[in-house]
């Protein structure tokens, strides 16, 4: 088998467990990571023992050897770098949002459509083997007509005005943070599930600290909980810290979300709830091997992750046997093992693609448009 080489572009908190997933994927290698940051792209790419360390991600898009490049970088060089590595004929996986308009993904979409190359948006979050398994019990009849859609992303590494990083930008990030940075794996989450699309919504937004203090020199995702005053300039911010959303899917189904950087004591907590006309399920990434079944008029029950007990569809996703947890750096494995057998066979993608990060962009357009409206719109539908 062709050992495929790829390029890491990004030496952040993204850009390591990126680098990190690669490395367990099968006749892949990481051959290359670009970074502003000299010093930092240096000692991340010695460690790894990368052959090739840059400043200049141009450089590794010269390279004819490199197959694909994996977009780690801050929200607003998405585009641009993308669009280069696909006019280079490179294979392409973006963290999302793929970009931070709706005009700018619809450009990759059709650029990466046009070259016929391998494109794929990072919502790695589907790729829990309970979510799988909760998307096939959907198929399956198994929770009949889907009424109600619900739950949050709350998180609260940014809590305080002390909390920094650079997603707080607006030039950095774009126009939204909390929403654009989880909102949208919360939405594209329900729509993978339940296999229905938000037509229209309403939204509220709120930016608890209007100003933060900011760091005197950059510091990484998650990573400045131990920082001094002499540390700080005072920062204006225009991002949200918070996004209420009620949604409409479709004629009959209804659901509501939460997205949050500042609850305290909820570290990563994607929760989302499905209720059904036969059944209801219920999963929380902190707790990501567990499946709640509710039901009427029997007893509900907690399924625990085991491969031989999933639905066919959903065992592929598990790669270790019943009381083995599989997490969050599991979830970036089986993103990157189908993309990379499909650069291999040409196959049908089975994963999210450029598409899918332009439509995150529409429902994200939605929310700010309402917030601002202070009313429901339409999510514009795909063309």
């Amino acid at each position: 088998m062709k050992v495929l080489r790829t390029a890491i572009f990004g030496t952040g908190f993204m850009g390591r467990v990126h680098l990190e997933a690669v490395r367990r994927v099968d006749s892949v290698e990481a051959a290359a990571i670009a970074g502003r940051n000299e010093e930092a792209t240096r000692k991340l790419g010695a460690a790894f023992a990368l052959p090739a360390i840059t400043t200049d991600y141009r450089t590794v898009l010269r390279d004819p050897s490199i197959d694909a490049v994996h977009i780690c970088t801050p929200n607003a060089q998405h585009r641009s770098m993308a669009k280069d590595a696909l006019e280079a004929g490179k294979h392409v996986i973006c963290e999302k949002p793929l970009t931070t308009t709706v005009t700018e993904s619809e450009e990759l979409v059709a650029l990466a459509e046009k070259k016929g190359v391998c494109n794929c948006v990072c919502h790695n979050l589907r790729f829990y083997p309970m979510v799988q398994q909760m998307r096939c019990m959907r198929e399956a009849g198994d929770l009949g007509e889907i009424l109600v859609v619900q739950g949050t992303y709350s998180q609260d590494w940014l809590l305080y005005d002390t909390d920094w990083n650079w997603r707080v930008d607006d030039k950095a990030a774009g126009r939204s943070r909390c929403m654009a940075d989880i909102g949208s794996h919360f939405f594209d989450m329900a729509e993978h599930v339940t296999g229905l699309r938000v037509t229209a919504l309403c939204a509220d937004l709120q930016t608890f600290h209007k100003t933060r203090k900011q760091p005197k020199h950059s510091v990484e995702t998650f990573a400045n909980k131990l920082m001094g005053p002499e540390d700080y300039i005072e920062t204006l911010v225009e991002t949200e810290d918070f996004g209420a959303v009620v949604f409409r899917m479709g004629g009959r189904t209804r659901g509501s979300m939460t997205a949050s950087q500042v609850s305290a004591g909820r570290k990563n907590r994607l929760s989302i709830e499905i209720y059904g006309t036969k059944s209801s399920v219920a999963w929380n990434q902190e707790r990501p091997d567990e499946l709640w079944q509710g039901h009427r008029d029997t007893p509900n029950g907690v399924y625990i992750k085991d491969p031989s007990l999933l639905k066919p569809g959903a065992r592929s996703y598990a790669d270790l046997p019943g009381g083995h947890s599989e997490g969050y750096d599991d979830t970036f494995k089986q993103v990157f093992r189908r993309f990379y057998a499909s650069i291999r066979s040409g196959s049908a993608a089975e994963y999210p693609q450029f598409v899918d990060g332009l439509r995150q962009m529409k429902i994200l357009g939605a929310v700010l448009d309402s917030n601002a409206k202070r009313t429901w719109v339409d999510v514009p539908p795909m063309a």
